[in-house]
């Protein structure tokens, strides 16, 4: 008898079940049972192997659990990254630590499959579906005609033997490939991968209004201030504070027990009023700060006209412009007082000084001078009073906040603008010496050879007179007396008489210092020398009543011009004693000044309120602007003067009223820029441009 496993039959190899045979006899001689060699391997014992060095534990140890957690922590990440501390001073150890780490990136983009980009690249990949699958038909329907003309020749040898059943069939053929070539498929859709549909939920809600609120204000000065300081200089410090003390201390010890307890009580009083002084201080400059933002919120719309706004009309305008107003200032205590000076402050382009007093004879009452900031027209910075009216000024170019009056009764003072207290730092009196007559113009100029500061003034009384400042007082020097040529007449006694020039104005030339101008009632200008204290250098026969201003070009060193009460505005060489440019403005002129940015143009102020503004460049004949600028119609305009970096005026009235003007671009044209060349600019440009004026006006003059 076979075993079980030898009847059914197998289709292994012979030498699979020889080796499977003498693999289980070997395995079964111990146990002594004869296994035959087709026996299965699933049913035989298997012997577990154990490696030499493998632990032998107990079952408690083999069933005890060991628990691992996986972080995402970065093994490579550093653990010791060290940053300094400024706080501190030292360096300090990271606690966090990135532990990101980007394999890779890629920036993509998604297309909705609604939008206008998604349906043309569905459309784009249509087409392209559609003409690949027309090229595999095509190719198709040419290997099938290939092989149906291999075929034909058998076909046809087919058909004379008798059997024409295929060619029908091959016809048909050929119909159904051009019904299906002349017929295109419709293309199948195809769903596009990676495509969204977005759904979009949204609600209408109301937005609370936005307000912003700014104001424009120029940044404060800085410095910067560095020092070191060593053990030396603190031990000094410290040593002189001491010898300080000690010093205090044996005062205290010599005085006597009452006047210990009445200097007690002073000292009580002093400390007092000097905290409750530091307070005021203290609030007072708090409180300027927030009264200039106020007013800075409050005329905002000025502010941006001031510094943005441009007047279009202009570019329709050939050669006119006009005067946008823009401040005004005024104060109630010089209400009634006009206007008798105007000055800009030589360091702070936007502060200006305006002397207050009356031209009336009869009507002589106080005077006030109110120093006036563009950041606040409300009220202004500075303002001292005083007895007598003050009619001219000039404020000190090296040292602003010198300021120089002088009076109608005749004195002159110097204003320090450091000091708080109203009353003058320098006075002139009677014994000391003053003007009999009203000063009517006050000029600053360089200091002598001690280093002392002094200025000129003019007076009706005839006489130029030189203070200097000599030991906080002021020490006077008649430089030159005036005297109307041809008017001396003798006395029986053989003495002579002569007639006393009233000087109303005068201006210093540019650069030579010793030369200068003065105007008089009489309608004269005489050119006169410091040097030269009893004669003139030349004289002008200049207008027919009181010269009101005169003032040398600040480019032209030959050019300066005059303005009188008999309605005219002369310009003149002072090589020529006749006029080069004379206009009539119908008015008696009150002021002129030259522009700072140009050498052609100027402006003038008449009686009748209106401002005048002239650029010879433009049209030499007649003024560019005729505008009426004051505050109501019966007022008198009494000076002008341009501020020297911003494109504005000020002009000052006979009620006390200052109005700030800003000119349109038309009064300050500059040289237009050519292609291919760079403008020129700069002083010698303006000299070059207002000598070619003069050049035709001295031809006209010699052909006459």
């Amino acid at each position: 008898m076979l075993p079980a496993s030898a009847k059914a039959p197998h289709k292994q190899s012979r030498k699979q079940s020889i080796s499977i045979g003498r693999g289980t006899r070997k395995r079964d001689e111990d146990s002594g049972t004869e296994v035959g060699e087709g026996t299965d391997e699933w049913a035989q014992s298997k012997a577990t192997v154990r490696p030499p060095d493998q632990l032998e534990l107990t079952d408690a140890e083999l069933k005890e659990e060991f628990t691992r957690i996986l972080t995402a922590n970065n093994p490579h990440a550093p653990q010791n990254i060290v940053r300094y501390s400024f706080k501190e001073g030292t360096y300090k150890l990271i606690g966090f630590v990135n532990q990101l780490a980007v394999h890779y990136t890629q920036v993509g983009n998604l297309i909705p499959k609604d939008s206008d980009e998604g349906r043309r690249q569905h459309y784009r990949d249509e087409l392209v579906a559609v003409s690949y699958q027309g090229s595999q038909e095509s190719a198709k329907v040419i290997s099938e005609t290939e092989n149906l003309e291999e075929d034909e020749e058998p076909k046809e040898l087919e058909t004379e033997s008798g059997s024409q059943t295929d060619v029908p069939a091959a016809g048909a053929a050929e119909k159904v490939t051009e019904e299906e070539l002349m017929t295109p498929k419709q293309p199948k859709e195809r769903k596009l991968t990676n495509q969204f549909n977005f759904s979009e939920r949204a609600s209408q809600t109301f937005n609370n209004p936005l307000r912003d609120r700014e104001c424009q204000m120029e940044p404060p000065p800085r410095t910067n201030f560095s020092a070191t300081a060593n053990q030396w200089e603190i031990y000094d410090a410290y040593v002189e504070e001491l010898e300080e003390q000690e010093k205090t201390k044996e005062k205290e010890k010599a005085k006597t027990p009452v006047a210990k307890k009445s200097g007690k009580m002073a000292m009580r009083k002093l400390t007092s009023m000097e905290s409750q002084t530091d307070d005021i201080i203290k609030v007072s400059q708090a409180a300027k700060i927030v009264e200039r933002m106020v007013n800075q919120n409050t005329y905002d719309d000025v502010a941006q006209d001031f510094k943005y706004y441009e007047d279009a009309a202009d570019e329709y305008r050939d050669q006119v412009g006009t005067l946008l107003p823009l401040w005004k200032f005024q104060n109630d205590k010089a209400k009634r007082l006009s206007v008798t000076a105007l000055c800009w402050n030589p360091k702070y382009r936007d502060l200006f000084a305006v002397g207050h007093g009356s031209y009336d004879f009869m009507k002589q009452s106080r005077g006030m001078l109110l120093l006036y900031s563009m950041k606040n027209p409300s009220f202004p910075e500075y303002m001292f009073s005083s007895d007598s009216g003050i009619m001219c000024l000039d404020i000190h170019v090296d040292h602003p906040y010198l300021v120089a009056v002088g009076h109608y009764d005749g004195n002159v003072a110097i204003y320090n603008l450091k000091k708080p207290h109203s009353q003058p730092s320098f006075r002139s009196s009677a014994k000391s010496g003053k003007h009999s007559d009203p000063v009517w113009q006050v000029k600053w100029q360089k200091d002598d050879m001690d280093q002392n500061l002094n200025f000129f003034s003019v007076s009706s009384d005839g006489r130029i007179v030189s203070w200097t400042l000599v030991k906080s007082e002021l020490v006077h020097v008649d430089v030159i007396k005036l005297k109307v040529e041809g008017s001396t007449t003798e006395v029986p006694e053989g003495l002579q008489l002569h007639t006393v020039g009233c000087g109303t104005a005068f201006d210093f030339h540019k650069e030579i210092d010793y030369m200068f101008l003065v105007g008089t009632e009489e309608g004269k200008i005489y050119k006169c020398s410091k040097s030269y204290s009893s004669q003139f250098l030349d004289t002008y026969d200049a207008h027919n009543m009181a010269v009101d201003a005169v003032s040398w070009n600040p480019y032209h060193t030959k050019v300066f011009m005059s303005c009188s009460s008999d309605w005219t505005v002369k310009i003149w060489d002072h090589t020529i004693k006749t006029p080069m440019f004379i206009y009539d403005l119908n008015s008696a002129v009150g002021d002129v000044a030259w522009a700072p940015y140009s050498s052609t143009v100027f402006a003038a102020v008449t009686t009748d309120g209106k401002a005048h503004v002239f650029d010879l460049a433009i049209n030499k004949y007649e003024a560019i602007c005729n505008q009426p600028v004051a505050a109501k119609k019966k007022n008198k305009i009494t000076h002008v003067q341009f501020n020297p970096i911003h494109p504005i005026i000020i002009v000052g009235d006979d009620r006390g009223h200052i109005i700030c003007l800003k000119l349109s671009p038309n009064l300050r044209k500059m040289p237009k820029e050519k292609k291919g060349q760079e403008v020129q600019k700069g002083p010698a440009v303006e000299i070059a441009k207002l000598d070619k004026l003069l050049n035709l006006v001295r031809e006209v003059k010699i052909k006459t």
